[in-house]
């Protein structure tokens, strides 16, 4: 499981540059449309292919793949708006805001999500909160100000896209916190590619206007290939991962992976995008790792189980 999570670091770090270097040929929405109705059709296929064999093996098929739990309409409520936050707002969020900033920037904000989900859970009364746990919090947000809030004006040529990816944030933190009961009685599998159908496909329906409009055989092949990489590798593979390690190991052990995906992003964008890299984003990313951290060591347990 390591060995994939590191797996999963290494191909969100790169999907950042990935999709900008992309978003010079192709519209942002349009092409996030696009990939996200690949990744679903993807998730679907493979949801029926489980849930057959699954049926058939009598209990031998893995339970990242497939649960014998039956759908009450609790699941199915919940699977609609986890769907409709944690990928139709998150995605329209995420890449307006990756296209209108910079890939540094980006991932360093995306850094603060397990801050804000310890933060968040300890809101609901799921865990309680220390005083070192508080201190990480406010050391990620210190970084953040650090790497991209220095000199901010409402006029700043990445204001924008730094706000519409901290509302990014807000919506996967959210949805983390909210698809756990799921993820106990449903596989990851399901979870995930039921939110995304139920999320995405409306997403790229209201983003259809923009698709039609691409002159897709004008689109180079290297930008038409990114589609269906990052939709398989990013949403598919990823997801899974991510999910199988959440059911597996924990949120708490899964969720130190993603504090390498901001350096993971941050090195490729400065081998392939030739970005440049600021002392004040150096000084950030490390606020933000220290505090991210932090809120980790400063964990005192839930106070109340998740509800089955």
């Amino acid at each position: 499981m390591n060995a994939l999570l590191l797996l999963m670091v290494l191909i969100w770090g790169a999907n950042y540059s990935v999709i900008k270097r992309a978003f010079e040929e192709v519209p942002p929405q349009a092409f996030n449309a696009a990939r996200i109705t690949i990744a679903t059709i993807v998730f679907l296929a493979a949801i029926v292919w489980s849930r057959r064999r699954g049926r058939q093996s009598a209990g031998t098929l893995s339970r990242v793949l497939y649960t014998p739990a039956t759908l009450t309409p609790r699941d199915f409520w919940d699977l609609v708006w986890l769907g409709l936050v944690g990928h139709c707002a998150y995605q329209f969020c995420f890449v307006r805001g990756v296209a209108e900033t910079s890939v540094s920037n980006a991932a360093l904000i995306i850094g603060t999500t397990p801050a804000v989900v310890a933060l968040l859970s300890a809101a609901l009364g799921h865990e309680r909160i220390s005083r070192v746990h508080w201190t990480g919090a406010a050391v990620s947000i210190l970084g953040v100000y650090f790497a991209v809030g220095g000199g901010v004006t409402l006029g700043g040529t990445t204001v924008q896209g730094d706000l519409m990816v901290a509302a990014s944030m807000l919506c996967w933190a959210i949805y983390t916190l909210g698809s756990s009961r799921l993820i106990s009685r449903h596989s990851p599998l399901y979870v995930t590619g039921m939110t995304m159908a139920l999320g995405g496909l409306p997403y790229a329906a209201m983003m259809l206007p923009q698709v039609r409009q691409v002159a897709w055989t004008h689109v180079s092949v290297w930008s038409r290939s990114a589609i269906v990489i990052s939709a398989l590798l990013a949403l598919n593979l990823s997801y899974l991962i991510w999910y199988a390690a959440v059911q597996q190991i924990g949120a708490a052990r899964t969720a130190i992976y993603s504090n390498l995906v901001p350096i993971s992003a941050m090195a490729v964008a400065i081998l392939w995008l030739h970005e440049p890299v600021s002392w004040g984003k150096m000084i950030g990313a490390g606020c933000v790792l220290t505090g991210v951290a932090l809120t980790r060591l400063g964990r005192a347990g839930p106070t109340v189980a998740i509800e089955e």
